[in-house]
C-alpha cells in the first residue's frame, strides 16, 4: 500500500471511530454510600479523563503486572471479585453511570482493592487518546446492552470499527473477552470479531466461562431460569 493510499484509510478509520459512542448516557440516583465514596475514594483511585496518554506503569506503581481494561463495569460486582482473584493484574475501569462509578469506588475502599483505577468517561475517547498502543494484555466488556434489532448495529458498541481499535491497544497475544446474556446479540459479536483478521478465537465457537468470571446474582437467577450466558474469547495474533 503506498503511502496516499494509507493517509486516506488512516483517515477513514479515525472518521469512523469518532462516530463510535460506548454508552446512552442516563442520570441515575446516587445512595449517600456511593456519594461519599466519590468524594473520599476518586481522589485516589479515580483518574479524570485527559486527552493524553496515560503512563499505565506508574498509575499503578508496577510494570510486571497485566493491564486489563473493564469497559461499561456497570455497579463494579464484577469488576471487583475479578480484582480479588487476580491480585497480579491490574485493572483500569471505564464507566459514564455516576452510580455506577460511586458503587465500585465504594466497593475498593470495603475490600481495599489497590489494584483497579476508575476512569468515568466514554471508552471510546479513553482508548483514542489515554491508553498507547499494544498497551493491554486483556479486555473485558461483560453483559454490554445490546440494541435488539440488526438494522441498529451501528448503536452497538461491538461493531467492526470498535475493534479494530481495541485490537491496536492489545499487545500480540492479549486476549478480547466478550459475555453477554442476549443470544441474537451473541451471535452478533461472535460474527464481528470472527471476520477481524488480527483476532482469533480460542474455541471453535463460544467459549467456556473463564474461573476468573464470577457468576452475578443475576446470571444464576438467570441460569435456574434456564436462560444462558454466551462467553466469547479471543485473542491478537
Amino acid at each position: 500500500m503506498n503511502e496516499s493510499n494509507q493517509t486516506e484509510e488512516n483517515s477513514n478509520i479515525e472518521a469512523a471511530q469518532r462516530r463510535i459512542r460506548s454508552f446512552v448516557l442516563r442520570q441515575g440516583r446516587l445512595t449517600k454510600g456511593q456519594a461519599r465514596a466519590l468524594e473520599t475514594a476518586f481522589p485516589k483511585f479515580g483518574i479524570t479523563y485527559s486527552p493524553e496518554l496515560l503512563d499505565l506503569n506508574a498509575t499503578f506503581n508496577r510494570a510486571d503486572s497485566k493491564k486489563i481494561l473493564e469497559i461499561g463495569f456497570g455497579m463494579g460486582e464484577t469488576t471487583a471479585k475479578i480484582a480479588q482473584t487476580l491480585p497480579d493484574c491490574d485493572f483500569l475501569a471505564a464507566e459514564v453511570h455516576t452510580p455506577g462509578v460511586g458503587a465500585l469506588l465504594k466497593l475498593i475502599e470495603e475490600s481495599v482493592l489497590t489494584n483497579i483505577r476508575v476512569v468515568q468517561h466514554d471508552v471510546v475517547e479513553v482508548l483514542q487518546n489515554m491508553l498507547a498502543d499494544a498497551s493491554l494484555d486483556g479486555v473485558h466488556i461483560f453483559f454490554p446492552d445490546p440494541w435488539h434489532k440488526k438494522r441498529h448495529h451501528k448503536r452497538r458498541l461491538i461493531q467492526a470499527e470498535f475493534v479494530k481499535l481495541l485490537c491496536s491497544k492489545l499487545k500480540v497475544g492479549g486476549y478480547l473477552h466478550v459475555a453477554t446474556d442476549w443470544q441474537e446479540y451473541a451471535e452478533w459479536v461472535l460474527e464481528v470479531l470472527g471476520a477481524e483478521p488480527q483476532l482469533q478465537n480460542t474455541a471453535e465457537s463460544y467459549a467456556n466461562k473463564p474461573s476468573y468470571r464470577p457468576l452475578t446474582k443475576f446470571e444464576n437467577r438467570g441460569i435456574k431460569l434456564g436462560h444462558g450466558v454466551w462467553d466469547m474469547v479471543f485473542t491478537k495474533k
